[in-house]
């Protein structure tokens, strides 16, 4: 596991693997967010493996397998309403990390500036800079 902090509550890493969870129990999050699709990963990472690894270990798991097509407005709300109301620290993970600091880089227009976002995904190791012009229509739709 390479847990990357983009907030207190929220972080993000490449592919986890069933012997990853005790790792990540131990650092104390409390809930997996799965952002890979399934047809990506053999049987031994797809979610549904993942998912009974971590929900023996007692943390919450949920699943939301984004792609280009997918991340749309209603999944990206889905995915901050995850980390809004989650009772502890989110761990999520993707193929590289990059689709988790991308929904919610996403999430946060309106809530930190364009700047803030890019420096907070850049400081974990994630150049989102072709993301930018996205964030900036969308905070402008949001004055």
């Amino acid at each position: 596991m390479d847990a990357r902090t983009l907030t207190p509550r929220y972080s993000v890493t490449p592919q986890i693997s069933v012997e990853d969870v005790p790792a990540i129990a131990a650092a104390g999050f409390t809930t997996v967010i799965c952002n890979r699709p399934d047809a990506e990963v053999p049987p031994s990472h797809q979610a549904a493996t993942i998912r009974e690894a971590v929900e023996a270990a007692g943390l919450q798991f949920l699943e939301l397998p984004l792609t280009h097509q997918t991340m749309t407005p209603e999944n990206v709300a889905q995915q901050r309403n995850w980390i809004e109301s989650a009772e502890g620290p989110i761990l999520a993970y993707c193929a590289s990390g990059t689709r988790c600091s991308v929904v919610w880089s996403l999430g946060q227009v309106g809530s930190l500036s364009v700047e803030d976002i890019m420096t907070t995904t850049r400081d974990a190791g994630y150049d989102l800079s072709g993301l930018r012009p996205t964030l900036e229509a969308l905070a402008a739709q949001e004055a």
